[in-house]
């Protein structure tokens, strides 16, 4: 048991995920098996809750495991930049609260912010413990086989693709395209995951696109018209982050949305898939209309695969757990043991081998042609979206013959 003894503070930063309060309430669930944790805080929207006083006591009457499968960050989430001149506040709110123990729960931005707090506890000679638990939908986090909130995102826009790409299919007498714009700034993992339920050239997406792979107008243009020309209808995935061969994104406006990152807000202009449809109508004379779902895919309850919750809470676990034993300045981490059967363990990595990185789509989970997912993907993630829902069925087309026209 950890030397250390005190308050358990625990934040969650970034965006939110499906499943972002299941590694919460492991944490919760596992501080209570320790002397050395005197209470549990929570930090209401992140390290602004630390720099403003603003916290709550998780020690008791919670019900964990309805939290676990809570959509949104039960805390509140913050995007806050630290500033050279925010530390000594900050740490002077941990000493008053006899905060020795952070858990950070977030992506890329927030390990980074975790590494700063542990390095900045030996700057002050404040004895302090700090752990992060990997958080994103973007699945982007170099440094684990996969991340927490990813699974069921993912499982999400799959459905989602597959049931609205049957919707184009009874509407196509009139629609004859659709755009679905996936979340994924940098990372096409998302918009590749719309595939995995696709069991038939039939079937809904028909084309995908991810960031990974320099997008080209006119190639695109041409793909469409020529699965029109042999289904009468085309099912796009589009991640929103799209880029041309220079690194421009498509279709981004003028003076953008940015984040306290500087990385620009797709979600909060017309987006990319509004210009390619618009492209289509003009130069195709298709009809073509979107869909986003943003933030629903990152929130909506009933899409949560099972996989994904139980590893966000031993995510949670594995963390207080390594804090108990006295390590600091770590990220807990997800390591695949087997596909099939799916099997994975926890383990730990340096904070300062998380954040300079980021897990990009692999070239050999796309085609050559850089429009669909490969095998090689599909058994990469399939197990990660959980249990495969009933197969959609169609009419078999035993037509009547023509009597009158």
């Amino acid at each position: 048991m950890s030397s250390l003894r005190g308050v358990l503070l625990i934040m969650q930063s970034g965006g939110s995920s499906p499943v972002i309060n299941a590694t919460l309430a492991g944490a919760l669930a596992e501080a209570q098996r320790y002397n050395c944790f005197h209470a549990v805080y929570g930090a209401r929207h992140g390290v602004e809750g630390i720099l403003s006083e603003t916290l709550i006591d998780l020690s008791r009457d919670l019900d964990l495991h309805a939290l676990a499968r809570t959509p949104a960050a039960a805390l509140g989430t913050s995007r806050h930049k630290l500033r050279d001149d925010d530390y000594e506040r900050l740490f002077t709110a941990l000493r008053a609260h006899n905060i020795r123990f952070v858990l950070q729960i977030g992506g890329n931005g927030s390990m980074f912010v975790c590494h700063r707090i542990a390095q900045a506890a030996e700057t002050f000679s404040y004895p302090l413990l700090v752990a992060g638990a990997p958080k994103t939908i973007d699945n982007d986090i170099a440094a684990t086989d996969h991340s927490p909130g990813f699974g069921s995102a993912a499982r999400f826009l799959a459905l989602a693709a597959r049931d609205t790409g049957r919707d184009l299919e009874a509407m196509a007498t009139f629609d004859s395209v659709s755009i679905l714009e996936a979340m994924g700034r940098d990372a096409g993992w998302l918009a590749a995951s719309s595939a995995l339920l696709r069991h038939d050239p039939e079937d809904a997406p028909h084309l995908v696109y991810v960031p990974e792979i320099p997008f080209e107008e006119d190639r695109f243009l041409d793909a469409v018209s020529a699965a029109y020309a042999r289904l009468g209808r085309v099912f796009v995935v589009v991640a929103e982050g799209l880029r041309d061969a220079a690194g421009v994104p498509i279709g981004q406006e003028a003076n953008s949305a940015a984040d306290s990152m500087g990385r620009p807000i797709f979600t909060l202009g017309a987006g990319v898939s509004a210009y390619l449809a618009r492209r289509v109508r003009e130069r195709l004379s298709l009809q073509a209309r979107t869909l986003r779902p943003g933030l629903i895919g990152r929130s909506l309850s009933a899409c949560l695969s099972e996989i994904d919750v139980s590893e966000a809470w031993r995510v949670g676990v594995e963390a207080v757990r390594q804090m108990a034993q006295d390590r600091t300045d770590f990220m807990v981490t997800l390591e695949r043991l087997s596909t099939v059967p799916y099997l994975a363990r926890t383990g730990t990595i340096p904070l300062e081998q998380v954040f300079n990185r980021e897990k990009r789509l692999p070239r050999a989970y796309m085609n050559e042609a850089g429009t669909m997912v490969t095998p090689e993907f599909i058994s990469y993630a399939a197990p990660l979206i959980g249990e495969m829902p009933p197969p959609l069925v169609r009419l078999p087309n035993r037509s009547i013959p023509k009597k009158l026209f």
